[in-house]
């Protein structure tokens, strides 16, 4: 019990295990990792423009007639033992209309202990947020470019408290056929509180990011870059830890500079075989890496990876994300082929 309420904990004040940009607005959970290709790639992938209906929960511009009748569900066993998972459809109306698309991003913190100021036994509680989204895409003219949107129902249950709020997430997407290019641009989070816990309006975990990816011509293989929390700069705070103390007991604080920005901002994938029925991924996030390093101690934190694996109808994905030498996280994912 007492894992799940540091866990808890955790989570409310950085739902990424980001820790610089948590505690700073509500509904965290809307930033988690919507599958586990995602997860697998780093933790922010905006530019899969393929089968993959889940990649619209983070970039409504990715939805395609390919998604067509496509249904995901993903789950994974968080840290502490708080569990979330995401579920998501796509239908294709027709050749003009184009796709259309539903998701669904929930998360369960679990039973807890409750206790008044005193000590004294209260009954247990329970905590849960979820968010339902629905989305479309299209493209501008007969150029390159693709332009989405989603908009978001959230609500939140902590204990006693319970709020309601709504967002928009708009995405654009560049596509370039002849050398398997692609680009995206994308602004989540837009939104307000409805109705708030305790009568304090908190802002939501509004984000700018931009990803790019190519596959190689010659090698079996597309590579991803993402640039993620653009609406902040500087990212990095120095670490306490780090502090150098001389003979005289002064200490001079870690320095962040320019380039260690630019690096906390990066998330770099890679998968193998994109087009096959088996793929391979693997993905390092550096600010997860940099901010939950232990100092003097390697235990890679950042790394991730996984697998994809096509059965008939079926897609199956699995991947696994390293974050301390203490806490990791698996992801498992389901796509079924309704047509």
């Amino acid at each position: 019990m007492r894992k799940k309420i540091i866990a808890f904990l955790f989570l409310v004040c950085s739902t990424s295990i980001f820790a610089q940009v948590g505690g700073e607005s509500t509904y965290r959970f809307l930033n988690l990792i919507s599958s586990p290709r995602q997860a697998a790639l780093g933790g922010k992938v905006l530019t899969n423009i393929d089968y993959d209906v889940t990649s619209a929960l983070y970039n409504p511009a990715t939805i395609n007639v390919e998604m067509d009748n496509q249904l995901a569900v993903n789950y994974s066993s968080y840290l502490g033992g708080i569990s979330y998972g995401t579920a998501a459809y796509a239908y294709t109306w027709d050749r003009r209309v184009q796709t259309f698309h539903a998701g669904i991003t929930y998360i369960n913190y679990g039973s807890f202990d409750g206790y008044d100021e005193f000590g004294n036994a209260t009954g247990s509680f329970s905590g849960n947020e979820a968010a339902l989204s629905f989305g479309y895409a299209m493209q501008i003219g007969y150029s390159d470019f693709y332009l989405g949107a989603s908009a978001k129902i959230i609500t939140s249950k902590l204990e006693q408290y319970n709020s309601i709020g709504v967002a928009l997430d708009a995405g654009l997407v560049y596509i370039n056929e002849d050398i398997e290019f692609n680009a995206a641009l994308v602004v989540r989070n837009f939104g307000t509180q409805i109705t708030t816990y305790a009568d304090l309006q908190e802002k939501l975990p509004f984000e700018v990011a931009l990803g790019l990816s190519q596959k190689l011509e010659f090698v079996p293989l597309r590579w991803h870059i993402t640039f993620e929390n653009l609406q902040i700069w500087p990212i990095a705070e120095p670490n306490p830890a780090r502090a150098i103390t001389d003979l005289d007991g002064n200490q001079t604080q870690e320095k962040v500079g320019f380039l260690k920005n630019v690096i906390r901002h990066t998330i770099l994938g890679a998968e193998l075989f994109p087009d096959k029925g088996f793929n391979i991924r693997i993905g390092y996030n550096f600010r997860r890496a940099e901010e939950l390093r232990i100092v003097d101690q390697r235990n890679f934190s950042g790394i991730s990876f996984g697998i994809g694996l096509k059965l008939n109808n079926m897609r199956f994905s699995y991947s696994h994300a390293r974050y301390t030498s203490a806490s990791n996280a698996s992801f498992f994912g389901l796509q079924i082929n309704l047509q």
